[in-house]
């Protein structure tokens, strides 16, 4: 029995795949800190306290019920989730008194200070989430915010398509701290600023958190008008730690957003929410009012899903998630929380402070690249000034774009169309322009070169007046590398030399020598040998191991050129204003092949956004007008061949503080 219990384990060990983590190239690419500002994750100056509220009841839970400062009434959630019975027999409650608790970290002093909310997700019921932002807590209160971790686990444990409950919940608790901010003789009366607030969540509560801000806007629950909703508190922003996304549809639409800063992370590693699911509520936020708000969404290499909380550690399938994923390849936790301190702190100070010398790391992340764990991201962003061009999402026309008036051109492309952005698991649903290019030429001379492919947007001349482009405009595209590699381009044919070969081939037959039944048999000889000798080259070489295709990593390089009315071009280099990383391959999975099989694809293909302000394309060359921009041009010139897609292509006025000094 002692050999027999060593069998599986062994087999187990077999099917392990090796451990395959590409070229970190962080030693260069975040080399250099840009930002004028202190590292938001550091340690503030307020002294930091602690305290819970909740129901006084808790079976569960001492420190809600012999801890609590305040006392809080429960909630009737009946219309948005049912408990089973076996549920409520171990809570001691159903969903018609939900309790409202919280534990929260809070600075000395009168205040009044930001209010921050963070939710969890779905995890084990009887294994307490909401201690695990602790590192959170103590950061933000001791940079001046009230910081509360709200308690949902008696909504955890599998019950399935509450993510609206959750959402209402927070609202909840909302009203309970206007309580507390409002009650003369309360500890925290006149100390929490209720218009400036933030609701962060993880996993499903990071989509919980997005369906607060829709509902808070609202009258009336989608899915059941006799719920009536009152809430309109001043949310200025959320942000979303791995979330899922339409986990709740409200009315079976996605849930809307508009109008409030946003930001989403995610780590590629993530063993639970396996793709960037989050990028999808990221594209569905639109900016109408006007006003300065971003949004902002973060890839970060090796980052898994469970340590982003100090209590879900690495185990993001469940106790047994070492028998099922590969977890050698992941971050240290405390690298990875440490990411979320920057994140999430410099997100808050900007949003709720309105401190905008930490704006620029969410347009790129390399301006705070020392702040950061060394290791690889990508960033997508975008302004509330920002105005497509091109989004690819309005019609089946690949020449034209998404405002009036402006023209897409190929040139030379092997690939050119607009599909859907894929995820490892599922799509985005926006699209985007899929450009394929290979500028050699195809044959025996590997050296020979066309000229280089390129895609052009052109602006018609009242859209350029329309939209007051000028020298503070800048350019703003997302791109993202993919691993199909076009074959080389077909010589182009020659139609003078077609004609002299046709006339050449004319004069020969009309002046040949008819050949000798010897000469023909001597032909015929030689035709037959050079075929045999041939085979037998082509059997060798098929039967030798054909050799290993090392992989190609470095990454893309491209020009962005700019035309002005007059004429005028003016390229600068991409890497100049980001890395256009090859795909990198990731596998969660620990048994050989389960990421292939599981998501078809080992490579999550995030797009890298770009912005180019119009003045450095006057910097390179005077004579380049700003306000005359006619035309832009993503010229695969250095290069030789690949398949990028891009997306959101368009123009901003964007804000100066979202650069640092001279920036890129």
């Amino acid at each position: 029995m002692r050999h027999a219990a060593l069998v599986l384990p062994l087999l187990l060990l077999g099917c392990v795949q090796p451990l395959r983590l590409a070229r970190n190239d962080a030693p260069t690419v975040l080399a250099k800190l840009e930002l004028r500002a202190p590292n938001p994750a550091t340690t503030g100056s307020f002294p930091v306290h602690t305290m819970y509220y909740g129901s006084g009841k808790d079976k569960h839970r001492a420190e809600f019920r012999d801890s609590v400062t305040f006392k809080t009434k429960p909630v009737d959630g009946t219309k948005l989730a049912t408990a089973t019975p076996e549920r409520k027999k171990y809570w001691g409650f159903g969903f018609d008194s939900m309790p409202v608790n919280g534990r929260v970290w809070y600075p000395e002093g009168e205040g009044p200070f930001p209010l921050v909310l963070i939710v969890h997700g779905n995890h084990d019921m009887k294994d307490y989430s909401d201690p695990g932002y602790g590192y959170l807590g103590e950061l933000f209160a001791s940079r001046g915010y009230i910081f509360a971790s709200v308690d949902e686990n008696f909504l955890n444990g599998g019950i399935g398509g509450e993510n609206d409950a959750r959402g209402w919940m927070l609202l909840q608790h909302l009203k309970a701290w206007k309580t507390f901010n409002d009650s003369v003789g309360s500890p925290f009366h006149g100390r929490v600023d209720m218009s400036r607030i933030a609701l962060m969540g993880h996993s499903r509560g990071g989509e919980a958190v997005a369906i607060a801000a829709a509902f808070n806007r609202l009258s009336r629950y989608p899915d059941n008008a006799a719920l009536t909703f009152d809430f309109n508190f001043d949310i200025k922003a959320i942000a979303a730690i791995a979330p899922v996304d339409g986990q709740y549809r409200p009315s079976s639409k996605p849930t809307p957003l508009d109008n409030i800063n946003y930001l989403v992370i995610h780590g590629s590693h993530d063993g639970d929410v396996s793709s960037f699911m989050g990028l999808s509520q990221y594209s569905r936020i639109r900016f109408t009012d006007g006003q300065p708000h971003f949004k902002a969404a973060v890839w970060m290499y090796r980052a898994n899903h469970g340590q982003w909380n100090t209590t879900w550690g690495n185990g993001d399938s469940g106790p047994l998630s070492a028998r099922y994923l590969d977890l050698r390849g992941l971050i240290p936790e405390e690298e990875q929380r440490e990411m979320a301190r920057v994140y999430l702190s410099a997100f808050v100070e900007a949003t709720l402070r309105g401190k905008s010398e930490y704006l620029p790391l969410f347009r790129d992340h390399r301006t705070a690249g020392p702040w950061l764990p060394k290791t690889m991201y990508a960033t997508r962003f975008q302004d509330g000034h920002f105005k497509a061009l091109a989004n690819f999402d309005e019609d089946v026309d690949v020449t034209t774009g998404s405002a009036p008036g402006v023209m897409l051109q190929g040139d030379s492309l092997a690939t050119w169309k607009e599909s859907v952005m894929p995820l490892r698991s599922g799509q985005v649903g926006r699209y985007a322009v899929w450009l394929g290019w290979n500028n050699r030429l195809a044959g025996k001379d590997t050296t020979k070169m066309g000229p280089p492919a390129a895609y052009t947007v052109t602006l018609s001349d009242s859209l350029r007046n329309a939209w007051d482009i000028g020298t503070a405009s800048a350019l703003e595209f997302s791109l993202a590398v993919t691993d199909e590699k076009p074959s080389p381009r077909a010589v182009p044919k020659d139609s003078t030399k077609a004609k002299a070969d046709s006339t050449k081939k004319a004069d020969s037959t009309a002046t040949a020598t008819p050949k000798s039944k010897e000469q023909l048999a001597k032909e015929k000889a030689e035709k037959a040998a050079k075929a045999k000798e041939e085979k037998a080259k082509a059997d060798k070489e098929k039967k030798e191991k054909p050799k290993k295709e090392v992989k190609d990593s470095t990454p893309v390089e491209l020009s962005i050129e700019a035309i002005d009315a007059a004429g005028t071009r003016v390229s600068l280099p991409l890497s100049a204003y980001g890395v256009a990383r090859r795909p990198l391959e990731v596998t969660v999975m620990r048994r050989a092949g389960a990421d292939k099989r599981s998501f078809g694809s080992l490579a999550e293909l995030v797009p890298q956004t770009y912005v180019i302000r119009l003045t450095d394309f006057r910097d390179k060359d005077p004579r380049f007008d700003p306000s005359q921009l006619r035309s832009v041009r993503w010229v695969f010139d250095r290069t030789i061949a690949g398949t990028v897609f891009v997306t959101d292509i368009g123009l901003s006025n964007i804000a100066p503080t979202f650069f640092v000094g001279g920036a890129r």
